[in-house]
């Protein structure tokens, strides 16, 4: 698989040395890192990923305070042989990363960033989440909206022996609240924008 994959950042040359580093596993280290908004990763088409395989593609910022940590960027597959991913945002809020069950086998603190692809089944890929600094915080500014809605909400809940009945109101029992709101952290934990669609 040597030549396969390629990166490009704006202002130098396509890089194409990804070293093997596991049998599953490349890794390529980027230079002065830290003006980087904009990496394209992309498949060489010198050879292509072998039937029912693909990358996801995962990116590592330098960490003064330990180990690099792995933030998943995407995917590449033969059907989408390259991809833009924006990383200016993972510098900033490094703490925000997702644990990566992946190594790409570099644990001394690197001044370097990196870019590490694991070549794995299509089926195990093709739904990767990427938790981008913009969807957390979709996600805990529609937690945090949710929850002041059932807090408010549940401020004027009453026993049906307290409710005096008023024929121009509808009452809605506070348990259909209770089900819609963990019903929306369900789906917003499975996906921070499914409320796009």
């Amino acid at each position: 698989m040597a030549g396969m994959f390629g990166v490009i950042i704006s202002g130098r040359l396509v890089q194409t040395n990804f070293e093997q580093v596991a049998e599953t596993k490349f890794l390529i280290t980027i230079m002065e890192a830290d003006a980087i908004n904009h990496i394209v990763v992309f498949l060489t088409g010198a050879t292509p990923f072998p039937e029912g395989l693909g990358g996801s593609v995962y990116f590592s910022f330098p960490d003064s305070n330990g180990s690099p940590s792995w933030h998943l960027l995407g995917i590449i597959t033969n059907t989408k042989p390259s991809a833009i991913f924006k990383i200016s945002g993972l510098k900033k809020n490094g703490t925000n990363n997702q644990p990566s069950l992946f190594s790409f086998g570099q644990n001394a603190v690197s001044h370097n960033a990196q870019i590490g692809i694991s070549v794995e089944p299509l089926e195990q890929i093709k739904d990767l989440t990427v938790a981008s600094p913009s969807s957390d915080n979709h996600m805990k500014f529609s937690q945090a909206m949710c929850e002041n809605l059932y807090n408010f909400a549940s401020s004027f809940a009453q026993g049906p022996s307290q409710i005096v009945p008023n024929p121009s109101e509808q009452y809605l029992p506070l348990s259909t609240l209770t089900k819609w709101y963990e019903n929306f952290t369900r789906k917003l934990q499975q996906n921070p924008n499914f409320w796009k669609k």
